[in-house]
């Protein structure tokens, strides 16, 4: 039984002339030379890796957050989601705050696991992890890479660009040696702008009116059996009708790092402009499907949130069983 299975550029150095160096001290740090250094420096790619990570986290700019959320056998046949907190206070990155996407990051009034926050909740909750406008920020999970996704996406659907996963997650970290820590974080609250994206995040209604829309691609990050129907976790087997699927599980290689983009690339046969929904039980996969899709060029991608905990739900939405091949 498979659940949830996840799933650089390289920066390069602008050559300065040698007329810049003639005209600036080498140590001054007001120096166009040392602007330039300081803001490739300050780029990072979405995705890093532990040694980056490692090379970079002392760095006051930079916000590691822990997005962990064990999934657990239930003792019936199906499985649990647990809250990660214990498993960070245990040990975690240094530096790094606890993303409680159990608690604080979704909204605890609704019916439905990791159902969205109102932006307003979410920006103050990142602010109070200390994330600011000017910030860089690193989120990782214990497992599977798509806990880390689902934060990355939300941060982006706030209007928050300068954020990176870490490639691998904690398993990456300790295996190459770094090490843990039980200490608290104890940032300073950050000062966080609100620029939503609202297409970001795709509802219903939205999904139900894209299955006459062509023009829209819909993709199931859940496993091949549970789309297949042969494996069943919500109200009804199968798939949403007309989507392609694309398990999160193939994203990853066999150390829970993400493939080199040209696999990636091999996966998915699409228009890179045209409206991608991915979807999976509670959005939390899809946002490992949503993150590759955007690192691979496309350029309108949403996150079905509810995913198959609402749809399924609901006798009116159709779903279908069976085989199709990934677009």
């Amino acid at each position: 039984m498979s659940f949830l299975h996840y799933l650089v550029k390289i920066l390069a150095l602008i050559a300065l002339s040698g007329l810049l160096f003639s005209c600036y001290r080498p140590d001054d740090s007001t120096s166009p030379i040392a602007e330039a250094e300081a803001e490739v420096e300050a780029e990072m790619d979405s995705l890093v890796s532990a040694e980056w990570l490692n090379q970079h986290l002392g760095d006051p700019d930079l916000v590691v957050l822990d997005s962990t959320v064990l999934v657990e056998p239930d003792g019936e046949g199906g499985l649990r989601t647990v809250n990660g907190r214990a498993n960070f206070d245990a040990g975690h990155i240094p530096t790094a705050g606890f993303a409680d996407l159990m608690g604080e990051l979704s909204d605890g009034d609704s019916p439905l696991e990791f159902a969205m926050p109102t932006p307003e909740q979410f920006v103050a909750t990142m602010s109070a992890l200390g994330v600011s406008d000017d910030s860089r920020v690193v989120v990782y999970d214990s497992m599977y890479m798509a806990w880390a996704a689902r934060v990355w996406w939300m941060l982006r659907w706030i209007g928050f660009d300068r954020a990176a996963l870490l490639d691998g997650g904690l398993g990456a970290w300790t295996a190459a040696g770094y090490p843990l820590s039980t200490e608290p974080a104890n940032r300073p609250a950050g000062q966080l702008t609100l620029s939503l994206r609202p297409e970001l995040i795709a509802d219903r209604a939205e999904v139900f009116a894209s299955l006459e829309d062509s023009t829209v691609m819909l993709l199931d990050a859940m496993s091949l059996e549970h789309y297949r129907g042969e494996w069943v976790m919500y109200d009804r087997p199968g798939h949403i009708s007309g989507a392609s699927n694309l398990p999160s599980s193939l994203l990853l290689d066999e150390a829970g790092r993400f493939r080199p983009l040209d696999e990636l690339e091999m996966l998915i046969d699409g228009d890179r402009n045209a409206r991608t929904i991915t979807y999976c039980g509670g959005g939390i996969a899809a946002a490992a499907d949503a993150f590759v899709l955007n690192r691979l060029g496309f350029t309108d991608v949403a996150i079905y949130a509810a995913s198959l905990q609402e749809w399924a739900a609901d006798p009116a939405n159709p779903m279908e069983i069976g085989d199709e091949s990934l677009k």
